[in-house]
């Protein structure tokens, strides 16, 4: 934590700390106690609130995060400058450079030099978000399913996967996943998604997309109308709509709540007066 002029406007904490725990060890006469020291990566939010993950034994913040109260962060947590400067800090950089390498190597298309890469940042640090979502993109973009299958299974298990941050990368997942025919890993991952990040227009649409090609058209327009609550105008959702109304497959009893969200806010999201007429691409043509 830097020391600043009264008059100056506070750094933010960015940094290692580390905590100690007494823990007992053995039972009866043997029992002694040992302390425990944990380090961590602190960063503290924008809105104050103080954010700390755990060092990997390569020194790299990795795995679960948590939130601690500023107060009991002052009181329990030490700083350790020194091993920030000397080895996080360096390290963090590192993988930083090893992963946006990779990325221009998948933008590019060398794919295989791409693999090199993200699998090299994912020895120092096998949570590492980015590295794992570009190597699950990579082989889904290879046809490596299998591959990409234990990708899956590793990033549905991260709750860092499905922060904010992350969000670009884990809507370009998913599609990926249902255009490989993946579509039950598809419906999972998004449903983790939704779990984790909250209710999403996108995310809902991109499920409907993935139950639509698994035939299940109940929980299609389950999806729709839920992503269509939350943004009345989202126009590859009126779109869907309009495309699956054309082919029959929306029931009697939704055809009613269809039919009013087409007068109201037209076929493209934007009010009937001012729709467009063209004729409706199959929602296959659209991504979100």
């Amino acid at each position: 934590m830097s020391q600043t002029q009264s008059d100056a406007e506070p750094q933010k904490i960015r940094g290692v700390f580390s905590s100690q725990e007494v823990r007992k060890v053995g039972t009866g006469t043997t029992t002694r106690k040992t302390i425990q020291k944990t380090f961590w990566f602190c960063e503290e939010k924008d809105d104050g609130s103080l954010e700390v993950q755990p060092l990997n034994s390569n020194y790299i913040p990795s795995g679960p995060k948590k939130n601690v109260a500023r107060e009991a962060f002052l009181s329990h947590f030490a700083p350790e400058p020194e091993l920030y400067m000397r080895s996080v800090y360096p390290k963090m950089r590192e993988i930083n450079k090893v992963v946006a390498r990779a990325e221009r190597y998948r933008a590019n298309n060398e794919l295989y030099s791409a693999e090199m890469e993200y699998g090299n940042a994912l020895k120092v640090d096998v949570e590492n978000v980015r590295a794992n979502f570009g190597l699950g993109i990579t082989y889904l973009e290879r046809g490596e399913n299998e591959k990409a299958q234990n990708v899956f299974t590793r990033l549905v298990k991260l709750d860092a996967t499905f922060e904010e941050e992350h969000k670009h990368l884990f809507n370009e997942f998913g599609i990926k996943l249902r255009k490989n025919g993946m579509t039950d890993q598809a419906v999972k991952y998004y449903e983790r998604a939704l779990e984790l990040a909250g209710q999403d227009e996108n995310l809902l649409y991109n499920l409907a997309r993935a139950c639509l090609e698994k035939k299940d058209m109940a929980r299609c327009l389950d999806f729709l109308f839920k992503a269509l609550a939350i943004n009345p105008r989202l126009e590859p959702a009126l779109k869907f709509l309009h495309w699956l109304d054309g082919k029959g497959l929306v029931p009697e009893d939704k055809k009613k709540a269809v039919s009013a969200l087409r007068s109201e806010f037209g076929e493209n999201g934007r009010p009937a007066a001012d729709a467009a007429p063209p004729a409706v691409p199959p929602p296959a043509a659209e991504e979100s």
